[in-house]
Parts: structure tokens; C-alpha cells; sequence
């Protein structure tokens, strides 16, 4: 079986002066000595902190949480096992090895922290608690899986796993877009349960939850496109569909109790319907596609 040897614990950061410290100093004393933090050009001590304490330093050559993780693992990761987290003082070393016990046994290539499993009290506002909420279930809707904390920052993983995944998000959109790149190549996931701490205090959040949450709804409609091309187009079916339909039945009641004719609306609603019922059809086809794509890879393997 590996040992910790065999891994790296990569910890991107952005002004995390008040917690990096601790968080490279507790993965050191569980027996992590290769310990890596990104660090997206701090302007408090974080570099400093997390150099004294004894982890590699590196500053990313792009901004955001996402460019940071790619160009660390593919520039500056040469361990076959990444244990990747936040630096923020919110998770703790003791779940290491839970975390990484699937990769070591080959359970999974990929292990998602959940931090729902042990959450203490003030850890996660209820807005977020909410917003959390919300894009899981809309993940297991979109795509089929149910991976209970796909926001989850504390991952492990193999290096092969993610040379897999198609990547492209800078910002805090990169556990998502990792969820939907494991459930859409098939890379074996599980989940291991993880205790999640309040961030200490004097530490402050770079997440915005509005904005976040927003851009993180967003990656998941986008990424449905190539992953469930009938739910992606068939919303957008629906809904064009539904619309002309409604202004269809304005004009016909406003026809019929006025005789008012919407000639205009009427053309409106009829292109609506045509084009609706072409992104059904448009959907129906590439979830054929993409059923004998999956398929035939099947076969392949």
C-alpha cells in the first residue's frame, strides 16, 4: 500500500495569512511532508507564513482557485496521489487518510469530503446551507449522480484521474466542473465523510455566495450540454415552447372576446412553437448520439 510519501497536498490561497500556518503545520505533523501551496498573489503574509512552516510555496501565473489547482498539479505535482484543500483552517488533517484510503485500495480515483456528514455549528451560513443544497440536487438532476458535497474543497485523487478531466474554470467553479468531469468519464467516485470547522476568526472568505453561487449554476447548465444533451436542449425546448404557446393563447382570447388580431404575436408565438419543438427534437437526437458514443467506449474498454 503507498504511504504519505506518495502524496501531495496541494492547498491554493488567496490572502489566508491568519490560518495557512496551522493547516501546513497539522498536515506536516500527520506525517504529510510534501506539502504545496498555490498562492494566487497574496497581499497579507501567506507566502511567508506557509514558507515557515515549512511547505513549498509557489505563486500561479494566472488568478483564480481553478487556474491555480491546473497549473500546480501539471507544473509543480509529480506525486501519483493529490490530497487537495482549502487553506482556510476549515478542515482538518485527522481525515486525511479516510480520504485517501479509497485510492490507495483502488475503490476510487476520486474522493469527495462530505462536509455535511460533520458539520459544526457556524461553519456555513443558512444562505449557503441553502445554496449547497440547491446545486447538489440540481447536479443529480442535470447529470445523474449524487455525489452529497460536490462544493466540497477538501478532494483527493489520483494524478491520472485528473489528467482525464477536460478543465477550464479559474474560479471557485472548479469543484464543480471536477464533479461533472468524473460523472461524465466515468472516473470512479466516492464519498468520504469529513468533519467541516467555522473559518477561525481574523480569517475572511473570498467567496461570494450570490455571485458564486450564480457562476457555479451556470458551469453545471453548460457542462449539460456535453453530458445530457436531452435535458440541456429539452429545457431550452420547453421553455420556447411554452412561451409561444402562452402568447398563441393571448392572441386567440384576444381574437375571440375583442376581435383584436395580433398579427405580430402571432408570427411571435408560431416561431416560438417551430423553434421548441426543433430543440426537442435536437435534444431527443444528440442523446441518441451520445448513448451510442458511451456505448461503443463501453465496448472498447
Amino acid at each position: 500500500m503507498p504511504t504519505s510519501d506518495a502524496v501531495c497536498v496541494l492547498v491554493p490561497t488567496l490572502d489566508e495569512g491568519e490560518t495557512i500556518g496551522d493547516v501546513v503545520r497539522d498536515f506536516r505533523d500527520a506525517g504529510y511532508g510534501n506539502v504545496l501551496v498555490i498562492d494566487g498573489g497574496s497581499t497579507d503574509d501567506t507566502q511567508a507564513v506557509a514558507s515557515e512552516a515549512g511547505a513549498r510555496v509557489v505563486e500561479q501565473s494566472g488568478t483564480g482557485k481553478g487556474q491555480a489547482v491546473r497549473e500546480a498539479i501539471r507544473e509543480h505535482v509529480d506525486s501519483e496521489y493529490v490530497l487537495m484543500l482549502d487553506g482556510d483552517g476549515t478542515y482538518e488533517a485527522d481525515d486525511a487518510e479516510a480520504m485517501l484510503e479509497p485510492l490507495w485500495s483502488g475503490e476510487a480515483d476520486h474522493v469527495i469530503g462530505n462536509r455535511f456528514a460533520d458539520m459544526r455549528p457556524g461553519a456555513m451560513t443558512a444562505l449557503n446551507r441553502i445554496g449547497n443544497r440547491l446545486i447538489n440536487g440540481a447536479f443529480g438532476v442535470i447529470h445523474g449522480e449524487s455525489f452529497g458535497d460536490i462544493l466540497s474543497g477538501y478532494r483527493a485523487f489520483t494524478r491520472d484521474s485528473f489528467e482525464e478531466m477536460h478543465l477550464t474554470a479559474d474560479g471557485f467553479g472548479i469543484e464543480t466542473e471536477m464533479a461533472v468531469e468524473c460523472a461524465k468519464r466515468g472516473i470512479a467516485t466516492t464519498v468520504v465523510p469529513i468533519t467541516y470547522y467555522p473559518r477561525p476568526a481574523g480569517s475572511n472568505t473570498n467567496l461570494h455566495p450570490i455571485r458564486d453561487g450564480g457562476i457555479i449554476f451556470l458551469e453545471l447548465y453548460r457542462r449539460a450540454k456535453t453530458n445530457n444533451p436531452l435535458f440541456y436542449f429539452g429545457s431550452l425546448g420547453t421553455v420556447s415552447t411554452a412561451t409561444g404557446f402562452l402568447v398563441a393563447l393571448y392572441v386567440g382570447v384576444e381574437w375571440v372576446t375583442r376581435g383584436i388580431s395580433h398579427e405580430v404575436l402571432a408570427v411571435v408565438a408560431a416561431f416560438a412553437i417551430l423553434v421548441g419543438v426543433q430543440l426537442l427534437m435536437f435534444g431527443m437526437l444528440a442523446d441518441l448520439i451520445l448513448s451510442l458514443h458511451r456505448e461503443q467506449l463501453r465496448e472498447r474498454e
